[in-house]
């Protein structure tokens, strides 16, 4: 069992930056994928972000490629999202997952275990 615990989440204006944190319980973290989605009310949870067990590979979605960037410390149980250049368009509940049965980082359903969401604002 794994319980995810996101933080950092806020009102930033555009431009800004946030980093969301992510405490994982459970034994499982150091060998998991790790990875950060995001949802907007009425639409599909899709992927931003998500690193190897290592911490070696990490993954990145399009839009957010060159201003966010995930990484992890398995000392701490805990994995990071670094989101700089924020745009409003970025505005969503962000989400932490783990993904601890060794499968690929995609897609979303290779993921097993969720935290409950952080909602990150970006004002124009």
């Amino acid at each position: 069992q794994v319980q995810l615990v996101e933080s950092g989440g806020g009102l930033v204006q555009a431009g800004g930056s946030l980093r969301l944190s992510c405490v994982a319980s459970g034994r499982t973290f150091s060998r998991s994928v790790m990875g950060w989605f995001r949802q907007a009310p009425g639409k599909e949870r899709e992927f931003v972000a998500a690193i190897s067990w290592s911490g070696g590979t990490t993954y990145y979605a399009d839009s957010v490629k060159g201003r966010f960037t995930i990484s992890r410390d398995n000392a701490r149980n805990t994995v990071y999202l670094q989101m700089n250049s924020l745009k409003p368009e970025d505005t969503d509940v962000y989400y932490c997952a783990a993904n601890t049965g060794g499968l690929s980082w995609y897609p979303i359903s290779n993921y097993d275990y969720w935290g409950q969401g952080t909602q990150v604002t970006v004002s124009s």
